[in-house]
């Protein structure tokens, strides 16, 4: 199936619930700057929302203790959001479709392609919930489950763009048991394709399966908190989040399994073999009167099959040639390619009542011997220091502008963008607004 027929059969799919559950009045309700519209029907039961947001975004980087004196220099639009997320409460139903109009994103966003987002959802009670289709996975870590337009700092953490798959199709289970009075567990599953979004072509390897589960022990966030990074409804009691996530990834044909086909490995036979990817984390969010604090803990390993005797060019030629240091090395050589080894991420910060605020962030990533995290251009980079300020137009994500900066520790071998060694490390700024409606 192309990819403009999937898109238009996903399209048709939600336009077909929309139809079914739609035919009464639509009244649009209280508009909220940065949360959408609202349209609800008569009797409640019929509920539409319609968001997006804007984020055009200026970063510079400067390579530092070398002859270089070039402010490497990039001005694009990040991210162009549109939402569409309705519910029909007699029939059990939801549903939500995201369209990104940048053209795929970049980074943790890495991920291509016009749908984001496209699900139906049925709640088999109030408190069970199956999904199928495309959306964000629980398998990630938690920053991954906060949207892009209410992040404290400019972008997503190194962590997050290591090891991330962003989104996935597929199956998706959550339900929730209520522990105490206050206290609450969530535990959610998921069953998806392992390859990323948009995968029009051949399905390569395996299933992903996977889960996660949360523990509030003080009873939910204020305004989806829990989903969002900075405490600008500043609780009024302590809120707490903790986490732990796990997936096995059969057969990943990229670098961490976000995307198909990119890299492929055969038997002697000439058939597929590729290999598993194993990710774990844990993870925790706390706010409290304006304060927030964020950690997240990620391992990723690979699982290679002892068969594989050859790997696929991007041309489609094929090779046996896995030399590592001079010697033939199949496991170590498909490892050098794959997102391999863990990292962490902690952030915190203050929201002022006058709505600036100040954050700050520590990432570290440790790869394993072979490691795709380890390329000298790409990575090789172990510690990152941010520090960054933001000014919130109004209580509520509708306007914002922030600015960060980041010292960034590049390892003995590490290259600029263009290839050439550098002898010390980086310092990168960015600028970015928000606009939502």
């Amino acid at each position: 199936m192309s990819h403009l027929k999937k898109t238009l059969f996903l399209l048709f799919l939600l336009l077909s619930v929309v139809e079914f559950s739609s035919a009464q009045e639509i009244i649009l309700g209280k508009y909220r700057f940065g949360e959408g519209l609202y349209f609800t029907g008569k009797d409640d039961n019929y509920q539409i929302k319609v968001s997006g947001y804007l984020q055009p975004n200026v970063e510079s980087k400067k390579y530092l203790d070398t002859d270089d004196a070039t402010l490497y220099n990039r001005f694009r639009m990040r991210r162009a959001r549109f939402e569409i997320t309705g519910e029909a409460k007699k029939e059990k139903i939801s549903y939500q479709l995201e369209l990104d109009l940048t053209g795929g994103g970049e980074g943790a966003d890495a991920i291509g392609g016009l749908v984001y987002d496209a699900w139906i959802g049925y709640n088999i009670s109030k408190r069970t919930k199956i999904t199928f289709g495309q959306k964000s996975t629980p398998t990630d870590n938690r920053e991954l489950g906060m949207s892009s337009g209410t992040l404290q700092l400019a972008d997503r953490s190194p962590v997050s763009a290591a090891f991330a798959s962003v989104r996935e199709f597929g199956l998706f289970f959550e339900t929730r048991y209520k522990i105490t009075r206050k206290s609450i567990l969530l535990p959610a599953l998921a069953i998806t394709n392992g390859d990323g979004i948009n995968v029009t072509d051949k399905d390569h390897g395996g299933l992903k399966y996977g889960g996660r589960i949360d523990y509030l022990p003080f009873g939910q966030f204020s305004n989806l908190g829990q989903y969002r990074q900075a405490d600008l409804m500043r609780e009024s009691t302590p809120k707490f989040v903790i986490g732990a996530h796990y997936s096995y990834n059969v057969g990943i044909s990229d670098r961490r399994g976000s995307q198909s086909g990119t890299i492929l490995y055969l038997d002697k036979d000439n058939n597929e073999l590729l290999p598993d990817y194993v990710k774990y984390g844990v993870d925790f969010l706390f706010k409290y009167n304006g304060f927030s604090l964020l950690g997240e803990y990620v391992n990723a390993s690979a699982r290679v099959p002892g068969d594989i005797t050859q790997r696929v060019r991007t041309d489609g030629s094929t090779s046996t040639n896995f030399d590592v240091n001079g010697l033939r090395d199949v496991e170590n050589y498909i490892k050098g390619r794959m997102m391999v080894g863990e990292g962490y991420n902690i952030q915190g910060g203050y929201v002022f009542k006058n709505l600036f605020s100040i954050d700050a962030r520590v990432s570290y990533l440790k790869p394993e011997s072979y490691s795709f995290l380890n390329n000298p251009t790409f990575y090789n980079r172990s510690n990152y220091y941010t520090l960054g300020i933001s000014k919130y137009i109004s209580k509520g994500y509708g306007a914002k502008i922030q600015l960060d900066c980041t010292y960034i520790n590049a390892k003995d071998g590490s290259n600029d963008l263009n290839g050439n060694p550098i002898k010390g490390n980086e310092f990168v700024t960015r600028l970015v607004t928000t606009i939502a409606f």
